[in-house]
């Protein structure tokens, strides 16, 4: 079986167990003649999080109709338009604005769509929430989050995973596990923690232009980059975005990115760590680091490439290229294509 099929059991089996079954009159279990074996009790805690964290469509997909998971989008603003990160086209809006040279932003969720997703768990019989977001150095996104906690029907639990991406969505993953297990709040959220606590992420951009007009990196490292025409890897710590190393050409960058993550894979063993990239208009370079790192880590627990969400690539531009490095601590999921 692999792994995107093992994935998917997984998940089916889960999700199977919360969903009643159809009661037949003469179903010996149901006149108590014989005792049904006993499962996980049905989740109690829902999780809550936003488009930055960067979940495969499919392992969001197939937890659909469980109310387990609700992911928030976070508005992206091109000139006077508003967009969705599920807009088709959105790829195409955002290149177009960024050769233009129009104003691309973002934008935090306001605490009125959170509301609704604490409102809409409590009404589907959830007793809590863990919600978990991007760092509250990078967004507003956790206030508001807060200011709707303070309104919930039901108790809820603002977490900030001081990272973004599939760093933050592996945090998810972990704590979506967990619920499923039925699990209360004080395990989900050490299994978030703990999920959190385990990785490290590098990435390479062509230009800082766009991260230091959305206030993400300091002036001076924008002017290294740009006047110098220095290409740097960077990679999330504290919450924050910093500079990690300093490369004169595209290629060294990108060369130098693949060996720091390998570096982090083989310090952790292979067995134990899973990698995840994400792309934004360079699918076919993405996917070539993904299977360059794979092959030089025999063993590998897992892979995914995905579409970096559109609130990242607005900061980080065209051709950006990351590695998220974390520890086995979820279910497979969908492996690196072919």
């Amino acid at each position: 079986m692999n792994e995107t099929s093992a994935a998917r059991t997984w998940l089916r089996q889960q999700v199977g167990r919360i969903r009643p079954k159809p009661i037949s009159p003469i179903d010996p279990l149901d006149a108590g003649l014989l005792a049904e074996p006993a499962g996980p009790p049905a989740p109690i805690i829902a999780i809550v999080t936003d488009s930055a964290a960067a979940l495969p469509p499919e392992w969001v997909a197939e937890l659909a109709g469980t109310g387990v998971l609700t992911v928030v989008p976070i508005p992206l603003i091109i000139g006077e338009n508003v967009y969705s990160d599920d807009d088709a086209e959105l790829e195409v809006h955002i290149s177009l604005a960024l050769a233009a040279g129009k104003p691309v932003k973002t934008s935090r969720p306001s605490p009125g769509q959170f509301e609704r997703a604490y409102k809409a768990a409590a009404n589907a019989g959830f007793e809590q929430i863990v919600s978990l977001h991007l760092s509250k150095k990078l967004s507003g996104t956790v206030d508001a989050a807060q200011l709707a906690a303070e309104r919930s029907p039901i108790p809820v639990h603002v977490l900030d995973s001081a990272t973004v991406g599939m760093g933050q969505g592996g945090g998810v993953q972990a704590a979506v596990s967990s619920a499923l297990r039925g699990e209360d709040a004080a395990a989900v959220i050490a299994a978030a923690q703990s999920a959190l606590s385990t990785t490290e992420i590098y990435f390479y951009v062509p230009s800082l232009e766009q991260l230091r007009r959305g206030g993400r990196i300091s002036l001076a490292s924008s002017w290294f980059g740009t006047v110098l025409d220095i290409k740097p890897i960077l990679g999330v710590k504290d919450g924050a975005i910093v500079p990690l190393e300093k490369v004169r050409t595209a290629a060294k960058a990108i060369a130098r990115l693949e060996a720091l993550a390998a570096a982090e894979i083989a310090a952790r063993g292979a067995a134990e760590t899973r990698i995840s990239l994400h792309h934004f208009g360079n699918e076919s370079q993405a996917r070539t680091l993904g299977d360059s790192l794979a092959a030089g880590s025999p063993g590998l627990a897992g892979a995914t490439l995905t579409r970096l969400p559109a609130v990242l690539a607005a900061h980080a531009g065209l051709g950006v290229l990351v590695v998220v490095v974390s520890g086995a601590h979820v279910p497979p999921q969908q492996e690196l294509a072919p």
